[in-house]
């Protein structure tokens, strides 16, 4: 039996890597159901002021596509800012996140909001050596 029935991580998944699959994989073996919100093309234009490679549409179904991910949907930026917004539409009992977010303002209230409700976090280390905006330098 795993740790959590339902589990929810968020990202943009452009240039699907190893370091994604890794996540997901983490994010899998600790619930029995794992839900990934999928940043649309708007969020990665006016939040992360880049161009995605794949429009949404794609990153969507790529995710869908794979075994470990039960569900991917397209969030947007509020879903995506206000994890208390994406509980109440995915309703899950677990948040993963990358670490680089423990202790930082954002998610100290996070936990906070999600304590209240019986809501955990995990936090992961990114696979070290791979990332898509290296991928984007090296082509």
């Amino acid at each position: 039996m795993k740790k959590y029935k339902v589990g929810y991580t968020a990202g943009v998944f452009d240039l699907f890597h190893v370091g994604h699959l890794n996540l997901l994989e983490r994010c899998k073996a600790m619930c029995d159901t794992l839900i990934v919100g999928v940043c649309d093309d708007d969020y990665v234009h006016n939040i992360k002021h880049k161009e995605p490679v794949f429009k949404e549409d794609e990153r969507v179904r790529i995710l869908n596509a794979l075994k470990c991910v039960d569900r991917a949907e397209l969030v947007d930026f509020k879903v995506t800012d206000d994890k208390m917004l994406a509980l109440d539409r995915f309703h899950f009992d677990v948040l993963f996140s990358g670490d680089d977010w423990k202790g930082t303002e954002r998610y100290r209230k996070t936990e906070e909001d999600f304590a209240k409700v019986g809501v955990a976090i995990e936090y992961f280390p990114y696979t070290q050596g791979i990332s898509t905006t290296d991928i984007k330098t090296k082509i």
